[in-house]
């Protein structure tokens, strides 16, 4: 995928656009991608528009949602759903001042745009004043196709990137990744020095840096862990360690049948499952005893 930061284009092949913030790229988000990419014509390119800062923070700053996805995690998202082009651009003063009108005359005059894809809620322009219904009034006379895509609805109720963060902070991560579909949601980071506690209690454990993005909450959770191409079962703590007094938040990861040192390299986490809360005990043997009680979450047998 081909990725510019600017509105801009380098060539006179039809592009299908599809328009939206996409973070998590979530069940609704792969149907618009889906669908730009059967307007798309033979010799033609679909492309996506998307902003590298959330409109709020420049709209209200203070007031952004925490992100399901990083802005790298994003990109590689929406690389592998088959678009030819990125245009990551960021969500500034001048684009925020663009009437309706504007915004789909620079989309046409400087992309090339022949065709485009939104959600049926999709709002743009000064104020938010434009939606798909002005989209369409005024791009289909100028021969421009305009595809609306329907909400996709999961369990009564519409599939969003507000209802997969409230089912993350919650820690329903089982509820998340139905939603965003792919391998859902994840965790990735380069791994730190820790306080190395892990080692003296027996459960040596890996410290990932944590992401710019919105975190479950605290507590242990089962995970699939990914390193060097290869996959591991895993426990991992996120929280304060209330154990030990505590104050920074932390993502400790304790592979299954995994004995190398690893501070420095990236480790991918996904598959979460909440297994149950961070809390304090009366000393630290019993702490050991409950998370030998936790193996049994990665198919260790259980020894309380």
């Amino acid at each position: 995928m081909k990725l510019y930061h600017r509105l801009e284009r380098e060539s006179d092949r039809p592009l299908v656009l599809a328009i939206g913030f996409f973070d998590g790229f979530h069940l609704g988000h792969r149907e618009i991608a889906r669908q730009a990419q059967r307007l798309r014509k033979p010799g033609g390119r679909a492309g996506v528009l998307t902003f590298a800062n959330h409109p709020a923070a420049h709209l209200r700053p203070g007031t952004e949602p925490p992100m399901i996805c990083t802005p790298e995690e994003r990109l590689c998202l929406l690389g592998g759903a088959g678009f030819d082009e990125c245009f990551f651009v960021r969500f500034d003063e001048q684009i925020a001042t663009l009437s309706p009108a504007g915004f789909l005359d620079l989309l046409v005059a400087q992309l090339g745009a022949r065709g485009v894809v939104v959600g049926d809620t999709f709002r743009f322009g000064h104020r938010r004043a434009g939606d798909t219904a002005f989209v369409i009034e005024y791009l289909t006379p100028r021969g421009i196709r305009v595809v609306a895509v329907d909400r996709v609805v999961e369990d009564g109720e519409r599939v969003s990137s507000t209802r997969i963060r409230g089912l993350i902070g919650d820690g329903d991560l089982v509820g998340a990744d139905r939603l965003l579909g792919g391998t859902g949601y994840e965790i990735r980071g380069p791994v730190e020095f820790g306080a190395g506690r892990g080692h003296t209690l027996g459960f040596p454990t890996a410290n990932v840096r944590l992401p710019a993005k919105l975190i479950p909450k605290d507590g242990v959770y089962s995970a699939t862990a990914r390193y060097d191409g290869r996959d591991y079962a895993a426990l991992v703590s996120i929280g304060t360690n209330p154990q030990f007094d505590g104050e920074r938040r932390t993502v400790e990861a304790w592979l299954r049948d995994f004995q190398h040192t690893i501070y420095g390299r990236e480790l991918w986490l996904r598959d979460l499952r909440y297994v149950r809360e961070q809390r304090f005990f009366p000393d630290v043997a019993e702490l050991v005893e409950q998370m030998q009680r936790d193996l049994a979450a990665v198919g260790y047998p259980s020894y309380g």
